[in-house]
């Protein structure tokens, strides 16, 4: 007899450090609970998934570009959601975390991908800001809202961050 795993899901919608870091604590702390966990990426929470650089060979329109432009570009790049402080927020955070030997959001998405945690992006969403695969970090996957709502379905926690 198999036996069923608890199931966790998170749809994290913020692009805000604090928030993706609340995410992924979440998650790995699921995972380490052996819970299957899905996190779905959409609109700026997918900033959370881009990679630091420009990545070469994607073609883009005006507005797709203008987005990208727009939008962080990777966890690193991410702001707070409170007391942002012109940049000074995050970097604060980010010294108060290494000086507590805390993981750092970039450590927190390897760990989250090393226990099994599915990473989904949004493909409705990629869309609709011009984002492509190419431009997300590696060994994620890509669905729509439906197939995270067959995971939501059967799990039972699910987080709106």
């Amino acid at each position: 007899m198999t036996e069923n795993k608890e199931k966790t899901t998170i749809v994290l919608f913020s692009g805000e450090l604090d928030k993706a870091i609340a995410a992924f604590i979440i998650a790995n702390g699921a995972a380490a609970y052996d819970h299957e966990v899905t996190v779905f990426f959409t609109f700026w929470g997918l900033n959370t998934l881009r990679k630091d650089g420009q990545v070469a060979g994607v073609k883009k329109g005006l507005l797709e570009k203008a987005f990208g432009w727009m939008m962080p570009r990777g966890p690193e790049k991410l702001g707070l959601s409170k007391m942002n402080f012109g940049g000074m927020g995050p970097k604060m955070i980010k010294h108060v975390m290494k000086k507590h030997n805390a993981l750092s959001l970039p450590q927190l998405i390897e760990l989250a991908q090393e226990q099994g945690v599915r990473l989904v992006a949004c493909t409705m969403t990629m869309d609709l800001l011009g984002l492509q695969e190419q431009e997300l970090l590696d060994g994620i996957e890509y669905a729509g809202v439906a197939a995270y709502l067959g995971d939501a379905a059967d799990a039972k926690v699910n987080l709106f961050v």
